[in-house]
Protein backbone atom coordinates (compact mmCIF):
# COMPACT_ATOMS: atom_id res chain seq x y z
CA UNK A 1 0.00 0.00 0.00
CA UNK A 2 2.83 2.36 0.79
CA UNK A 3 4.44 1.52 -2.54
CA UNK A 4 1.22 2.44 -4.36
CA UNK A 5 0.99 5.74 -2.52
CA UNK A 6 4.64 6.57 -3.32
CA UNK A 7 4.13 5.62 -6.99
CA UNK A 8 0.97 7.75 -7.22
CA UNK A 9 2.81 10.67 -5.60
CA UNK A 10 5.74 10.34 -8.02
CA UNK A 11 3.40 10.14 -11.07
CA UNK A 12 1.53 13.19 -9.86
CA UNK A 13 4.81 15.06 -9.28
CA UNK A 14 6.20 14.16 -12.72
CA UNK A 15 3.35 15.81 -14.64
CA UNK A 16 4.42 18.98 -16.46
CA UNK A 17 3.48 22.28 -14.96
CA UNK A 18 1.98 24.93 -17.23
CA UNK A 19 4.34 27.73 -18.21
CA UNK A 20 3.09 31.24 -18.99
CA UNK A 21 2.95 32.11 -22.69
CA UNK A 22 4.85 35.12 -24.00
CA UNK A 23 2.65 38.13 -24.80
CA UNK A 24 1.35 38.20 -28.39
CA UNK A 25 3.22 40.27 -30.94
CA UNK A 26 1.65 43.67 -31.61
CA UNK A 27 -0.65 43.84 -34.63
CA UNK A 28 0.60 46.12 -37.39
CA UNK A 29 -2.09 48.56 -38.55
CA UNK A 30 -3.03 48.42 -42.24
CA UNK A 31 -1.69 51.91 -42.85
CA UNK A 32 1.89 50.76 -42.28
CA UNK A 33 1.99 47.96 -44.84
CA UNK A 34 5.20 48.07 -46.85
CA UNK A 35 5.28 48.70 -50.60
CA UNK A 36 5.84 44.98 -51.14
CA UNK A 37 2.16 44.39 -50.44
CA UNK A 38 -0.02 43.01 -53.19
CA UNK A 39 -1.78 46.34 -53.78
CA UNK A 40 -1.00 47.78 -57.21
CA UNK A 41 1.19 50.90 -57.23
CA UNK A 42 2.51 53.41 -59.75
CA UNK A 43 5.87 55.14 -59.52
CA UNK A 44 6.03 58.73 -60.76
CA UNK A 45 8.69 61.44 -60.81
CA UNK A 46 7.39 64.85 -59.76
CA UNK A 47 9.68 67.73 -60.76
CA UNK A 48 9.65 71.44 -61.51
CA UNK A 49 8.16 74.13 -59.31
CA UNK A 50 7.14 71.80 -56.51
CA UNK A 51 7.96 71.87 -52.78
CA UNK A 52 9.46 68.36 -52.52
CA UNK A 53 10.49 67.10 -55.98
CA UNK A 54 11.27 63.41 -56.18
CA UNK A 55 10.06 59.94 -57.02
CA UNK A 56 6.80 58.87 -55.37
CA UNK A 57 5.01 55.53 -55.06
CA UNK A 58 1.24 56.03 -55.26
CA UNK A 59 -1.75 53.68 -55.44
CA UNK A 60 -2.83 52.57 -58.91
CA UNK A 61 -5.63 54.81 -60.13
CA UNK A 62 -4.14 57.89 -58.46
CA UNK A 63 -4.47 61.21 -60.29
CA UNK A 64 -1.96 63.94 -61.12
CA UNK A 65 -3.37 66.00 -58.26
CA UNK A 66 -2.45 63.16 -55.85
CA UNK A 67 1.16 63.21 -57.11
CA UNK A 68 1.35 67.00 -56.71
CA UNK A 69 -0.03 66.69 -53.16
CA UNK A 70 2.40 63.89 -52.30
CA UNK A 71 5.25 66.19 -53.39
CA UNK A 72 4.14 68.87 -50.97
CA UNK A 73 2.14 70.95 -53.41
CA UNK A 74 3.06 73.66 -55.86
CA UNK A 75 5.81 76.12 -54.90
CA UNK A 76 4.79 79.64 -53.96
CA UNK A 77 3.90 81.67 -57.04
CA UNK A 78 3.97 78.65 -59.38
CA UNK A 79 1.07 77.48 -61.48
CA UNK A 80 -0.02 74.04 -62.56
CA UNK A 81 -0.36 75.57 -66.03
CA UNK A 82 -1.23 73.00 -68.64
CA UNK A 83 -1.29 70.02 -66.25
CA UNK A 84 -4.52 68.05 -66.25
CA UNK A 85 -4.83 67.47 -62.51
CA UNK A 86 -7.70 65.00 -63.01
CA UNK A 87 -5.74 62.66 -65.32
CA UNK A 88 -4.84 59.21 -64.01
CA UNK A 89 -1.16 58.54 -63.47
CA UNK A 90 0.81 56.16 -65.66
CA UNK A 91 3.58 54.10 -64.09
CA UNK A 92 7.02 55.54 -64.81
CA UNK A 93 5.92 58.96 -66.00
CA UNK A 94 7.43 62.32 -65.09
CA UNK A 95 5.20 65.22 -64.07
CA UNK A 96 6.73 68.67 -64.43
CA UNK A 97 4.92 71.43 -62.56
CA UNK A 98 5.17 74.99 -63.82
CA UNK A 99 7.32 74.26 -66.86
CA UNK A 100 6.37 73.51 -70.45
CA UNK A 101 7.32 70.02 -71.69
CA UNK A 102 10.94 69.71 -72.79
CA UNK A 103 12.40 72.44 -70.56
CA UNK A 104 13.15 70.34 -67.49
CA UNK A 105 16.70 69.11 -66.95
CA UNK A 106 17.46 65.46 -67.56
CA UNK A 107 15.78 63.13 -70.01
CA UNK A 108 13.09 64.42 -72.35
CA UNK A 109 9.60 64.47 -70.92
CA UNK A 110 6.98 62.27 -72.47
CA UNK A 111 3.52 63.75 -72.21
CA UNK A 112 1.08 60.84 -71.78
CA UNK A 113 -1.45 62.73 -73.89
CA UNK A 114 0.92 62.60 -76.89
CA UNK A 115 2.53 59.22 -76.18
CA UNK A 116 1.94 56.35 -78.60
CA UNK A 117 0.66 53.24 -76.79
CA UNK A 118 1.38 49.65 -77.72
CA UNK A 119 -1.99 47.90 -78.01
CA UNK A 120 -0.46 44.60 -76.89
CA UNK A 121 1.11 45.85 -73.67
CA UNK A 122 -0.89 48.92 -72.56
CA UNK A 123 -2.72 48.63 -69.26
CA UNK A 124 -6.42 49.49 -69.03
CA UNK A 125 -5.50 52.75 -67.24
CA UNK A 126 -3.16 53.69 -70.08
CA UNK A 127 -5.82 52.84 -72.68
CA UNK A 128 -8.22 55.18 -70.88
CA UNK A 129 -5.88 58.05 -71.79
CA UNK A 130 -6.83 57.59 -75.46
CA UNK A 131 -9.48 59.98 -76.82
CA UNK A 132 -13.00 58.67 -76.28
CA UNK A 133 -11.84 55.58 -74.37
CA UNK A 134 -13.29 55.11 -70.92
CA UNK A 135 -13.13 52.28 -68.42
CA UNK A 136 -15.61 50.04 -70.28
CA UNK A 137 -14.04 50.47 -73.71
CA UNK A 138 -10.53 49.94 -72.28
CA UNK A 139 -11.75 46.67 -70.75
CA UNK A 140 -13.18 45.61 -74.15
CA UNK A 141 -9.86 46.34 -75.86
CA UNK A 142 -7.99 44.25 -73.26
CA UNK A 143 -10.58 41.43 -73.55
CA UNK A 144 -10.26 41.47 -77.36
CA UNK A 145 -6.46 41.38 -77.07
CA UNK A 146 -6.58 38.48 -74.60
CA UNK A 147 -9.09 36.41 -76.57
CA UNK A 148 -7.23 36.82 -79.89
CA UNK A 149 -3.66 36.45 -78.61
CA UNK A 150 -2.88 40.12 -79.19
CA UNK A 151 -3.26 42.64 -81.97
CA UNK A 152 -1.41 42.06 -85.23
CA UNK A 153 -2.58 45.31 -86.86
CA UNK A 154 -4.05 48.58 -85.65
CA UNK A 155 -7.02 48.02 -87.98
CA UNK A 156 -8.20 45.21 -85.68
CA UNK A 157 -9.38 47.95 -83.29
CA UNK A 158 -12.39 48.30 -85.63
CA UNK A 159 -13.49 44.82 -84.50
CA UNK A 160 -13.75 45.95 -80.86
CA UNK A 161 -17.35 46.64 -79.87
CA UNK A 162 -17.82 50.38 -79.32
CA UNK A 163 -15.12 51.61 -81.72
CA UNK A 164 -16.72 53.11 -84.77
CA UNK A 165 -15.05 54.76 -87.78
CA UNK A 166 -14.79 58.21 -86.16
CA UNK A 167 -13.38 56.94 -82.87
CA UNK A 168 -10.97 54.67 -84.76
CA UNK A 169 -9.60 57.68 -86.68
CA UNK A 170 -9.06 59.56 -83.38
CA UNK A 171 -7.29 56.63 -81.74
CA UNK A 172 -5.26 55.39 -84.75
CA UNK A 173 -2.36 57.91 -84.55
CA UNK A 174 -1.97 57.32 -80.81
CA UNK A 175 -1.47 53.53 -80.90
CA UNK A 176 0.90 50.95 -82.38
CA UNK A 177 1.37 47.16 -82.36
Amino acid sequence: MLATAVAAFLVWRSQPTPQPLPPPAPITPLTSITPSSTAAKVTVHVAGKIRKPGVYLLPAGARVTDAVSAAGGVSKGASTGQLNLARRLIDGEQIVVGAPPGTAPGSPITDPATAVLDLNSATPDQLEQLPGVGEVLAARIVEFRTSRGGFTTIDQLRDVSGIGPRKFEEIKPKVRV
